[in-house]
């Protein structure tokens, strides 16, 4: 945006990014479990495959409670956990992430080492009626796909619990950047984003994140990023650890730095 101003308007401008909330961090362990089963009494997605043999843990789809001593871990064999934010309109072309899905699908029936997954669709909008309904379709055995409605305060708890996040959002202008891709990166979580003109200025690709143009790109990359889950050598937790070792700055850090210094110079 700041050489679009320069090039055809003439105008000398300062980029300041958006920076996430500070309520957007990672979720700790305790809180993801109680989130989990929160939600797992409205939407099965969020629920253990089988009740627990042992009335001392207390269970949800991905993690466990011990009641007795109210340790929470992640059991062997558990979903991983994909979200991604939609205004469900036809600025963001969902059909690229359900058509993944299914290839996703079928390279679990195939025999792929590739865990279950659970990919949590947030937002709402004028189309989110017509994907339910092809969604409930869809005969997926290994894919289950839920679109919560989440208080306000569990979407930043969501975004940091989960394994990945997907943008589908692409600029018409080619000159702003998703803020849900913002604060899942205060999330650490990392991203597969749809690809357009400015969106190297936040997504680094191979770096906090992969950059896709399509179903089969898309595809291609959950393949990889999940194969063997939870690799701790795999690219999931490289990005991850990218994240959490940037450190960015906040709204206001970043505002003092960039914006504060140009008004005390006039």
């Amino acid at each position: 945006m700041q050489e679009d101003l320069a090039e055809n308007w003439g105008i000398r401008a300062v980029t300041v990014y958006d920076k996430p909330a500070s309520f957007f961090r990672e979720t700790p362990l305790d809180v993801q479990h109680q989130l989990f089963v929160k939600l797992g009494r409205t939407y099965p997605a969020f629920r253990a495959c089988s009740e627990s043999s042992d009335p001392a843990v207390e269970r949800s789809a991905f993690t466990q409670r011990d009641l007795q001593s109210g340790l929470v871990t992640r059991p062997r064999g558990r979903p991983a956990l994909l979200v991604s934010s939609t205004s469900w309109t036809e600025d963001e072309d969902f059909s690229i992430l359900l058509a993944a899905l299914e290839k996703f699908e079928q390279l679990l029936l195939n025999g792929e080492s590739l865990p279950p997954l659970v990919c949590v669709i947030t937002g709402k909008g004028p189309l989110k009626e017509f994907y339910s309904r092809l969604l409930s379709q869809k005969q997926l055995q290994h894919v289950q796909v839920c679109t919560p409605w989440l208080e306000a305060e569990d979407y930043p708890r969501l975004l940091g619990s989960a394994d990945l996040g997907v943008s589908l959002h692409t600029s018409s202008s080619g000159l702003d950047l998703p803020m849900k891709v913002v604060d899942m990166f205060g999330c650490c979580l990392p991203v597969c984003a749809a690809s357009f003109r400015c969106l190297h200025e936040l997504v680094k690709h191979e770096e906090n994140g992969l950059v896709f143009r399509d179903a089969e790109e898309l595809a291609a990359q959950l393949q990889m990023l999940f194969f063997k889950f939870p690799d701790p050598a795999g690219k999931l937790s490289l990005f991850r650890k990218n994240l959490q070792g940037s450190e960015p700055l906040c709204w206001e850090e970043s505002w003092r730095h960039t914006v504060l210094p140009l008004l005390v110079d006039t």
